[in-house]
């Protein structure tokens, strides 16, 4: 660390020359870029996500004339007449941050991206696919500090691994004006998540955050749950296409029962089954906030089906629900279907490629026609086939919901021939004979 600042600080003229190409060392800046840090990703504990990563995007120590061993940029015990002029200053300054960008990467050892330098007064920002790297990332979270224009910002598959989420999570504790941010695909694994779930109980800006696809597991699922608690803001977020297993779902079902901001809960394509699937369904219960929850590709079973089956008996606000690919048994239908019965909020239900059959499907379709407050538009049973008896009861059911609309995977007389036809027979060279 010693070693970075040195580069950065160097001789007193070379810090002074800096000063007037970047403006660095004002004393209204709040930002000021340093070296980062180099900690083997394995490295757990304070100094992964603590006084190093913090300086190393916002330069708090620096600026603050912390413990460094350096003198605090700005400051010289030579004459101040060799300082910029303040109206220079002002001129020099540019809320994008691209003069920062650009010493950053200098710092960090990386090219900067010529499509943010264009596009950092955009308030929607898309770069994904960029290969920014841990390394690139740090560089980019410099100037986002100060950023008052980029509201969304989309940094979806770019490798940033663990210490670029660190980075980006430290920015997000001092910027105020991000409130959708997307960093999936990015590799961030648990120890990413740990930085992430830290950021979330100081920032009181982000409404939307997507983190998909990042190795999380059940030490990640610990941290988010946390976050979730105490975080009064966020209203959807993404954690599909993880690794969270059994006991995640145990953690996440307490957060979901306590939760009071959460409109979107995304927990498809993880491992979340047993005893995880009745917490998350006990949780659903007790939340009064959630709209939307998807546990698609998990492994609710049967007697998750059931326990989310009692969970609607009791929430009154959930409006759409996605099971599908969770391995529900028809008689784990018919369960779930109790639920149902009495549920007025439900408008959209996916139950697709469950091994219902045609007697699971036909137990739902007859628990919401049994309910005459029911609030279901929406029934998908996609890649199930049907027989006659659920035909007969959808076309009946229809009549008293004429806005229903109900998807299956279509019945096994549409793959017969006319009633009581006797195929031809063929010769040879397949001629009718």
């Amino acid at each position: 660390m010693e070693g970075e600042l040195s580069q950065l600080g160097g001789e007193k003229s070379r810090r002074q020359s800096r000063q007037r190409e970047t403006g660095w060392g004002n004393a209204n800046s709040k930002t000021v870029p340093s070296s980062g840090v180099s900690l083997d990703p394995s490295e757990e504990g304070a100094r992964f996500w603590g006084a190093d990563t913090r300086e190393a995007v916002t330069g708090r120590g620096l600026d603050e004339g912390g413990d460094m061993g350096q003198e605090p940029w700005g400051t010289e015990e030579e004459d101040d007449s060799t300082d910029p002029e303040p109206k220079d200053v002002r001129e020099m300054y540019n809320p994008t941050g691209q003069a920062r960008y650009k010493a950053a990467c200098e710092v960090f050892g990386v090219v900067p991206i010529s499509y943010f330098l264009c596009h950092m007064h955009d308030s929607e920002l898309t770069m994904m696919h960029h290969g920014l790297g841990p390394q690139g990332t740090k560089a980019l979270a410099v100037p986002l500090v100060t950023n008052t224009y980029i509201l969304k910002l989309n940094l979806r598959d770019n490798w940033m691994e663990e210490m670029g989420g660190a980075a980006l999570a430290e920015m997000l504790k001092e910027n105020c004006y991000i409130t959708d941010i997307d960093l999936s695909e990015n590799r961030l694994r648990d120890m990413g998540a740990n930085a992430i779930s830290n950021m979330l109980l100081e920032n009181t800006t982000l409404i939307r955050l997507n983190l998909s696809a990042n190795n999380f597991g059940d030490q990640a699922a610990a941290g988010l749950a946390r976050a979730f608690v105490g975080n009064l803001k966020l209203q959807e977020v993404d954690l599909s296409h993880n690794t969270m297993s059994e006991k995640s779902g145990e953690i996440l079902g307490d957060a979901i029962a306590e939760n009071t901001s959460l409109r979107r809960l995304n927990l498809a394509w993880n491992c979340i089954r047993g005893k995880g699937t009745l917490a998350v369904a006990k949780g659903l219960g007790a939340n009064i906030f959630l709209r939307v929850l998807d546990l698609s590709y998990n492994g609710f079973a049967g007697d998750g089906a059931a326990a989310l089956g009692e969970a609607l008996k009791t929430n009154n606000v959930l409006e759409e629900l996605n099971i599908s690919n969770n391995r529900i048994p028809p008689d784990g239908a018919i369960r779930f279907a109790t639920g149902l019965r009495v549920n007025k909020t439900i408008k959209s239900l996916n139950m697709s490629r469950n091994p219902l059959q045609s007697a699971g499907c036909h137990g739902v379709l007859k628990a919401v026609q049994g309910n005459p407050g029911s609030a279901v538009e929406s029934l998908d049973f996609s890649d199930i086939s049907v027989n006659k008896d659920f035909e007969d009861l959808c076309n009946a059911v229809k009549d008293a919901f004429p806005g229903l609309q109900v998807k299956h995977g279509g019945s096994s007389s549409m793959f017969k021939g006319p009633q009581g036809a006797v195929p031809a027979k063929r010769g040879q060279n397949g001629a009718a004979v």
